[in-house]
């Protein structure tokens, strides 16, 4: 009978493996969303000087634009409406795998049934599923607060959040409704 105490096995366990793929599609998934430094800058918000025309029209720009940071924003700020909610906190967790597989990392398109599913409907599909599942929690006060501050925060952003510095691409144009217009 031999023993193999003390030996070390020379063979790569799978796992470690598994998680090195899995901190690349992290970093590559969260690479797709817009610098928060770009986001944040400063000297890039201004009061919409043409009204309330000027201030749809960015907004409409800035939601398209850092569509996925003002995602983290909101679920950030229903996070932390739910710390005083263990069970909420439970289900959003959940909820949040979901996100990250189907929203933050995925690296190819949604195919669904031999469809391809625009991006846009799988971050409204993904926050409906969220709000409707963390309402079955009783924490429904929280949820409504948190949405509607995630939500305030967002349109106060990207209505003060000038555009003439951002790049958009020709997906950016067409989904802020501006392709016809240029």
């Amino acid at each position: 009978m031999t023993t193999t105490y003390g030996t070390i096995p020379t063979s790569a366990a799978p796992n470690l493996e598994y998680i090195s793929r899995a901190k690349q599609r992290i970093k590559a998934g969260l690479g797709t969303r817009r610098p928060w430094r770009a986001m944040v800058n400063l000297r890039s918000l201004k009061l919409p000087g043409g009204g309330v025309a000027e201030a749809i029209c960015r907004v409409r720009i800035n939601v398209s634009y850092f569509r996925m940071n003002y995602a983290m924003v909101g679920l950030l700020i229903l996070f932390l409406s739910l710390l005083w909610h263990p069970i909420s906190l439970i289900v959003f967790l959940l909820i949040m795998a979901a996100w990250l597989f189907l929203y933050f990392l995925r690296d190819e398109p949604l195919v669904l049934l031999g469809h391809l599913v625009d991006d846009r409907l799988v971050l409204l599909a993904m926050a409906l599923l969220t709000v409707a599942l963390l309402l079955l929690t009783d924490a429904t006060v929280n949820i409504v607060v948190a949405v509607a501050v995630g939500v305030a925060v967002v349109v106060a952003h990207a209505a003060l959040r000038r555009t003439e510095d951002l790049f958009l691409g020709e997906e950016e144009e067409a989904a802020a409704g501006l392709a016809g217009a240029a």
